[in-house]
């Protein structure tokens, strides 16, 4: 089969891979409906992560069941199924509290951007829907699968309640999903930090009830003309550097939260200021499989699209172009067809 594979930074290609194939009791196959490239992905694309030997790429993933192990009874072969980048049992201690992506047999995925998926940990990991939903869904539920997820666990993280103030910093795929979950979840002032028109206007349309431009200090200082002195009940943090985790944690109230999804790049926390600001913070790899069955419904039931962050489509053997238009800020995020 065909997937994609880094070589160096700035170099994808779409290249023969090793067949996707049961290697595990556990395990199922599937057939890609529709995959894409995520904002995460661009960090060894920019050379901020080593790469090493060539891999595959892709952690994002909806498609159809081909095949799956002796031991995998909660989907079949034809059926319709979204998943987690991080695999789980679902039945361990973590997994019963809700913290899937910390599951003691977790395996992060990592070749997704092909024609087929092998999935470990099926079972618990692989979501089928009741039917085969129509193409129009299918942006939407690959969404589910990371962005849409890890927003709503920037906004859960934050601890977002009704009637609440809440801010996200970031305005890709996952910023844009957090200004989704921020509203679903009740927020009756949602700032959406933003300095690109394009994205300005989709969170606008997801809900936000502000933008500011600034960044830095003087985006704190603009939050905190905007609250009164005071700050945000909830940050959400979805961007991963030294200056967004600073932003996000200023402009917090005391005693308000910061939820923090953004992969951590060169970010050191002053363990002192924190004490003394009296705000809470939590964050990490989203426990997506928690979410799943809800996102899905919502979804299907067209109360929430956040398929609509996919402003470029390409054909899968093009992902080196979905790249480059990330990088360039071309594209908020590239939805890629088999």
């Amino acid at each position: 089969m065909r997937g994609a594979v880094i070589h160096a930074p700035g170099d994808v290609r779409f290249e023969n891979v090793a067949d996707a194939k049961i290697l595990q009791p556990t395990d199922a196959v599937i057939r890609t409906a529709v995959t894409c490239v995520c904002g995460s992905d661009l960090w060894p694309y920019r050379g901020a992560e080593p790469i090493g030997e060539p891999h595959p790429m892709g952690h994002e993933y909806v498609g159809f069941v081909e095949e799956v192990g002796s031991e995998v009874t909660s989907v079949r072969p034809g059926q319709f199924v979204v998943g987690s980048f991080a695999t789980s049992d679902n039945t361990c201690p973590n997994c019963a509290n809700g913290f899937q992506s910390s599951c003691l047999n977790r395996e992060f995925m990592s070749t997704c951007q092909a024609e087929y998926v092998r999935i470990p940990n099926a079972q618990g990991t692989l979501v089928a829907t009741d039917e085969v939903p129509g193409e129009e869904f299918w942006p939407g539920l690959l969404a589910v699968s990371d962005v849409m997820g890890t927003g709503w666990w920037a906004a859960d993280a934050a601890e977002v309640r009704p009637g609440s103030t809440a801010v996200v910093v970031g305005d890709g795929a996952v910023g844009l999903c957090a200004v989704i979950a921020a509203r679903e979840l009740g927020a009756e002032r949602i700032i959406a930090m933003s300095r690109h028109e394009p994205r300005q206007r989709l969170a606008r349309e997801f809900g936000a009830t502000d933008i500011v431009t600034e960044r830095g200090e003087e985006g704190v200082a603009r939050i905190k003309e905007l609250t009164n002195g005071i700050g945000a009940d909830s940050v959400l943090e979805c961007v991963g550097t030294a200056q967004a985790m600073r932003q996000a944690l200023h402009s917090a109230r005391p005693g308000g939260s910061v939820g923090f999804v953004g992969v951590p790049h060169d970010v050191a926390i002053d363990g002192q200021e924190l004490f003394f600001s009296h705000v809470g913070l939590r964050g990490g790899p989203a426990p997506v499989r928690r979410y799943l069955p809800d996102l899905i419904d919502r979804v299907l039931r067209r109360r929430i699209d956040p398929g609509r962050v996919f402003d470029l489509t390409l054909p899968l053997d093009q992902v080196a172009e979905g790249y480059r238009a990330m990088d360039e800020r071309r594209a908020i995020k590239t939805l890629l067809t088999p």
